[in-house]
């Protein structure tokens, strides 16, 4: 982790019970996952998909994810901005990129299910993890109150994934043509 190398976060073990921490993370971030992108990626960016193209549903429903997330502990604005890239944008590259819901599921609740692991906030809640972390530094490297989705380093490569993912859409076909923005009129 880039953020560890930095001197960002160090870790020690927790000791608070393995097999109940792991319950409880995968219960409580399958649940946020399966939700959030039912509502994001299964239906607000298809839906605007259809009506604005691919990249209007991106940019709006990334803002939306952001947005959404302004609500959660030691959020504020540029919590809101990073999670809108880094998340918002990214994960719906990757369904343009895959076509399916249950992947973006799976990449969502990795991501969440990983950070509650090693201790981090998940967008600002903080859960008992396997390990406890300790965060040294400036916000913008480590995220501050509100983890990892708020590091600048994670921005970065949330933003860079996304463009990936969305190469590999159009590449692999899998995005609508775009719409011209000429109409022509027979008569």
């Amino acid at each position: 982790m880039l953020i560890t190398a930095f001197g960002g976060y160090s870790f020690s073990w927790a000791d608070d019970g393995f097999m109940a921490v792991v319950w409880s993370a995968v219960m409580v971030q399958i649940g946020a996952a399966v939700t959030e992108e039912l509502v994001f990626r299964g239906l607000a960016l298809q839906a605007l998909e259809q009506l604005w193209g691919s990249r209007a549903a991106i940019v709006i429903t990334g803002l939306f994810f952001g947005v959404a997330h302004l609500g959660a502990p030691d959020a504020n604005a540029w919590s809101a901005l990073a999670i809108a890239l880094e998340a918002g944008v990214m994960l719906g590259a990757a369904f343009l990129w895959r076509r399916s819901i249950w992947f973006v599921v799976g990449l969502h609740f990795a991501w969440n299910t990983t950070e509650q692991l090693l201790g981090i906030p998940v967008s600002g809640h903080a859960s008992e993890g396997l390990f406890t972390v300790d965060v040294h530094g400036p916000a913008v490297l480590t995220g501050g109150g509100f983890g990892l989705e708020a590091a600048l380093v994670s921005v970065v490569i949330g933003v860079l994934l996304a463009a990936a993912m969305f190469v590999l859409a159009r590449r692999g076909g899998r995005l609508p043509p775009r719409r011209s923005a000429r109409h022509t009129q027979t008569g």
